[in-house]
């Protein structure tokens, strides 16, 4: 063997080499790669908390496939990942007893202010900025805007039975059908419809009467007293269950869940 050949031997061996243990400390880097879902989840989400262990693996298997399809973006503040947990888990607690592959078929974008903001989108000056959350229309169809503060807060404890993300995927799931009309007929049964108004104009009137706890602003209208009742059913369901129990019943049968038992479907 000559000189010339046995240098080359020796580079390609020498490269080869030094591949190979790059390649296996490249991948025990992605490996050690510590996941953040699940400790954000848990400090954070108190409905993902409550789960037990195959609950809150198939609610992080959902907010990782919420997180694939829909774009999350922000205008004057920026996105950070707990900003991306805390959407992606405000959309997954209202479809937790759905299907595993049920999606939010009429959502693109969800877009963070800062704060809140007015119905030209504005979140600086002017007087009129009181608005939280909006799902989008017309030209604005496919997207969702909240307040960043709003979603922050919505799982703080501090929030009580209000939750506004939630608030807005409620409507999402009412206007699946077509009409935001607080009647969701993607997702009832249809003998359960009249009941269900029945229900609605009944809360109304002892909200009205100044004998109930949950929130006028559900006395807006019928889809604004869906995603009232809603956010009530999800960050206080015991207290829902004990002071509504019939209206507790049918949202149960709407989103197929039980959260004053163990946030399980049902």
């Amino acid at each position: 063997m000559n000189i010339a050949l046995a240098a080359l031997l020796l580079v390609v061996i020498v490269y080869f080499l030094i591949r190979k243990k790059t390649t296996a400390n490249t991948t025990e880097v992605i490996d050690d790669e510590p996941d953040t879902h699940e400790p954000l989840l848990e400090q954070h989400v108190a409905y993902y908390a409550r789960l037990d262990e195959a609950g809150k693996a198939k609610f992080e298997t959902k907010v990782n496939n919420f997180l694939q399809y829909v774009h999350i973006e922000g205008v004057g503040t920026e996105i950070t990942e707990l900003d991306k947990i805390l959407v992606a888990s405000s959309a997954v607690i209202p479809i937790f007893g759905f299907g595993e592959d049920w999606k939010y078929k009429n959502l693109t974008n969800v877009i963070l202010y800062p704060d809140t903001f007015d119905n030209d989108f504005q979140f600086e000056g002017g007087e009129n900025r009181n608005i939280l959350g909006m799902v989008g229309s017309g030209y604005m169809n496919g997207q969702m805007l909240l307040s960043r503060a709003a979603l922050i807060k919505g799982f703080s404890d501090s929030a009580g039975k209000e939750n506004t993300a939630i608030h807005e995927f409620v409507h999402l799931l009412d206007k699946a059908d077509g009409a935001t009309d607080g009647i969701p007929e993607m997702l009832m049964q249809h003998q359960y419809t009249v009941p269900w108004l029945k229900q609605i104009h009944q809360e109304m009137h002892k909200i009205e009467s100044g004998k109930s706890d949950i929130n006028p602003y559900a006395l807006t209208n019928e889809a604004e007293f869906l995603a009232v009742a809603s956010e009530y059913f999800f960050e206080k369901p015991e207290q829902l269950q004990h002071k509504h129990p019939e209206l507790y019943d049918l949202l149960s049968l709407i989103f197929t869940q039980n959260p004053a038992k163990d946030s399980s479907p049902i």
